[in-house]
């Protein structure tokens, strides 16, 4: 009866998937237990070298050494030596195989994907060898494990967990500063007639110039230009302006998870214009 049920190798630092075995499990118990493997991933920074988060049926181990950590999901009856013998193997294998530089750049989730076949190596040799073939090894970690325990960690803590790294916090409420248009002025509306009326003089007298001058000299394109370039300005200068300082009026509004402010509704709608 197998005892190991997957196995998958972790960078510390981020948490970031290495290699990972191929599972054949598709049970509620093992799919949760794995949501929690992958949450626990991400916080190993925060444990000690050893800890384990027992379930029900299931449980996850885990062994961190350098910024390499192994991460298994056992059965609940599978022993601790056992389980952390088998991580520290898989350790072993899998800093042989390569460098902390290899490692540190990886910058692709399962970027060794071809060492699924170690870890599928080891995890069967585990689980078909006869124990009392591999009892030397169990009884040097026993007696690791009675000085040092394991660090054990809770279901809830492994909930806990898997509830950051979905993203689920609590909006904050902060006071942030309101921006509003502010209301036309006749000297604004006035400003944007006279531009615009100014734009379509300028374009009507550069284009009846281009009609009679550009088969006369060459020398005329600057006549056309002098109207054409205005017409440009009066268009620039017709532009909405942007939104004013912030006012004093502060009020609390929710911040998502980015920190981005919940947009608010607004009793009116005003434009303003540039009036240089």
């Amino acid at each position: 009866m197998s005892m190991i049920f997957f196995a998958c190798v972790v960078r510390v630092r981020d948490g970031l998937p290495l290699s990972a075995s191929t599972d054949f499990y598709h049970t509620q118990d093992f799919l949760q237990c794995k949501r929690r493997l992958k949450a626990l991933a991400v916080r190993l920074a925060q444990y000690p070298g050893r800890g384990s988060a027992e379930g029900r049926d299931l449980s996850v181990h885990f062994s961190s050494s350098g910024d390499v950590a192994c991460m298994a999901i056992c059965s609940r009856q599978c022993p601790p030596a056992m389980a952390f013998c088998f991580l520290e193997t898989l350790w072993w294998e899998f800093t042989a195989s390569y460098d902390t530089t290899c490692i540190g750049l990886a910058s692709r989730p399962y970027a060794f994907l071809e060492f699924d076949s170690v870890i599928q190596k080891v995890k069967w040799h585990f689980n078909h060898v006869k124990s009392s073939q591999l009892e030397s090894s169990f009884q040097k970690l026993r007696e690791e494990l009675e000085f040092q325990p394991p660090f054990a960690l809770t279901v809830e803590d492994a909930d806990a967990a898997n509830g950051v790294m979905n993203s689920h916090p609590q909006l904050q409420l902060q006071h942030v500063p309101h921006f509003r248009m502010e209301p036309v002025t006749a000297l604004g509306i006035l400003s944007l007639v006279l531009n615009i009326l100014c734009a379509a003089l300028n374009l009507v007298r550069g284009i009846h110039l281009a009609e009679h001058s550009l088969q006369i000299a060459q020398e005329e394109i600057g006549n056309i230009l002098a109207f054409l370039i205005p017409f440009a300005a009066c268009i620039f200068q017709s532009r909405p302006a942007g939104p004013e300082a912030p006012t004093q009026d502060l009020g609390s509004q929710d911040l998502d998870s980015a920190g981005r402010a919940w947009p608010q509704e607004d009793t009116g709608i005003f434009l303003a214009f540039n009036t240089d």
